[in-house]
């Protein structure tokens, strides 16, 4: 049995980053972007020569400002992708004129290596090794293809049985690194012995993926590791098929079909160029299409990214208006959750998500509770008197136009927002509240004039009856306070969205 990798799999916290190494720096090709397979809310980006032939392909989980893991045993700790032996020096120079870290060229079984690390602080190594691409990328000194991955393992032989399984034999050692080979690339299997284990998250890889022949070696291979291991079902990832198992100190292995490729669904000179959706997710695609994280080609103008107080995420329109509609979702929600809702309102806005800072048994809110009806009155305070700074820098730091801005909260972003109102008047001066209540136990007797406020209540929602209080207080304030009550609970209805629509378009 002869088999070689088909791709390796990373998580990143900064898609634009991201797209700007490993395309910009590196020049590889974009050639897939697509909703998760197993998540569609989590955009995957696939990066490999010109047609993405098995053998040269990175791709990229992109979870968008999400929490860091940790590199240790039980991972995929380091990839390596073969440039032509004689361009090391050009890829020093370009790295160094780049600001990208890398440390100076050594040798590693004989050949010679550039260590580089990427945006998130993962190790690519680019390694001299006369590897000719399938499908070679224009420039001359490009990247190839894969050459190796570094297994991090407290279990070296129970990780190099399993290797073996999947086609790799025995090659040298230097260190505490066995090498083992494929016909056409290595696994360098590092014993990593009282090292720290991993933890899953951004800037660690997820798992190697192995070439399998076709689906009947996908399904036999199936059946002979389910008499030691723990292999999962085949799945259909459109692009392949395959099946994860993890090896015995923890690393995730998938085994991958060639068949059909990454021409599919989109025609071979086009590759890359359109946001597709899975097709079990048909129904959401245009919700999906909104939530996922933009980027900018290399070259391509883009929004500057500012680094301000509050996680924030800007999704721009084809055709803008100059409005902006900032997003303060619920309890458990992100920076992505209304913007379905609010590219519906207007499609033309630009949308502005903000995550609140405040975890909840892992989930996100924009002040702490004590129980559903307590409040963190000292947590409100602070965290408005911040996110009236984050408006202001936002606006300053992106060229907005706060004439043109409107406030969306639903449900805990709503009470938040109703509370900046309150402690901070004047920083919000257009806002709809879905859901809302008053959380501040002080209502204070503040001047509201000029302020224009729809309240949208759910006749069902056990904490409606709060509602009305809050209105009557910014009606009292002065405030333009409008209450349109819908036929439904809690979550968000379509009667919102039409009661909504026609306040904005006033």
């Amino acid at each position: 049995m002869t088999t070689d990798i088909h791709h390796v799999t990373g998580i990143t916290r900064n898609v634009q980053a991201n797209v700007d190494f490993y395309m910009g720096f590196l020049g590889l090709r974009l050639v897939k972007q697509t909703g998760g397979y197993e998540d569609a809310e989590q955009l995957h980006l696939f990066y490999g020569d010109e047609q993405g032939a098995p053998g040269s392909v990175v791709s990229f989980l992109v979870w968008e400002d999400g929490a860091p893991g940790r590199v240790g045993h039980g991972q995929v700790g380091e990839i390596a992708i073969a440039v032509p032996p004689d361009s090391i020096g050009e890829w020093m120079r370009r790295a160094i004129d780049a600001r990208v870290p890398t440390e100076r060229p050594t040798r590693e079984f004989g050949e010679t290596v550039l260590r580089l690390k990427d945006p998130d602080n993962m190790i690519v190594k680019l390694v001299g090794a006369d590897l000719p691409a399938v499908h070679p990328l224009p420039e001359a000194i490009a990247p190839t293809r894969l050459r190796a991955v570094t297994l991090f393992t407290e279990d070296a032989a129970g990780t190099a049985n399993l290797a073996a399984d999947f086609g790799y034999r025995d090659g040298t050692a230097e260190g505490q690194v066995r090498r083992m080979v494929s016909d056409t690339d290595v696994l360098d299997i590092r014993d990593t012995r009282g090292f720290v284990g991993s933890i899953p998250g951004t800037g660690v890889y997820d798992h190697v993926a192995f070439r399998a022949p076709d689906e009947k070696a996908v399904r036999t291979m199936r059946l002979r590791l389910a008499q030691h291991y723990k292999p999962t079902a085949v799945h259909d990832r459109k692009y392949f098929l395959s099946l994860y198992v993890r090896e015995p100190a923890g690393i995730l292995f998938e085994y991958t079909t060639d068949a059909p490729g990454f021409a599919v669904d989109e025609p071979a000179d086009r590759l890359g160029e359109t946001l597709l959706i899975p097709d079990r997710d048909r129904e959401r695609v245009e919700d999906l299409r909104v939530m996922l994280p933009q980027f900018a080609r290399p070259g391509d103008d883009r929004m500057p990214k500012r680094d301000l107080p509050f996680v924030h995420r800007f999704r721009l329109p084809e055709d803008p208006d100059g409005s902006v509609i900032l997003l303060l979702h619920g309890t458990g929600g992100n920076e992505a959750s209304l913007m379905p809702f609010a590219a519906r309102l207007n499609p033309r806005a630009t949308l502005l998500g903000v995550r609140g800072r405040a975890a909840e048994e892992g989930v996100a809110r924009f002040f702490r509770r004590f129980s559903e009806a307590a409040f963190d009155q000292q947590d409100i305070a602070a965290e408005a008197h911040a996110f009236a700074a984050f408006i202001k820098d936002a606006m300053r730091g992106y060229g907005l136009d706060s004439g043109a801005l409107t406030i969306l909260g639903y449900s805990n972003g709503a009470n938040f927002a109703a509370a900046v109102m309150a402690l901070h008047p004047g920083v919000i001066r257009r806002v709809v509240l879905v859901r809302a209540i008053p959380v501040l136990e002080i209502l204070p007797p503040v001047d509201l004039a000029g302020t224009e406020v729809l309240i949208l209540s759910g006749a069902e929602d056990p904490f409606g009856e709060k509602a009305p209080m809050l209105a009557q207080w910014l009606s009292n304030r002065g405030a333009d306070c409008e209450m349109h009550r819908t036929a439904a609970g809690h979550e968000i209805a379509p009667e919102d969205l039409n009661a909504a629509r026609e306040w904005l378009m006033r």
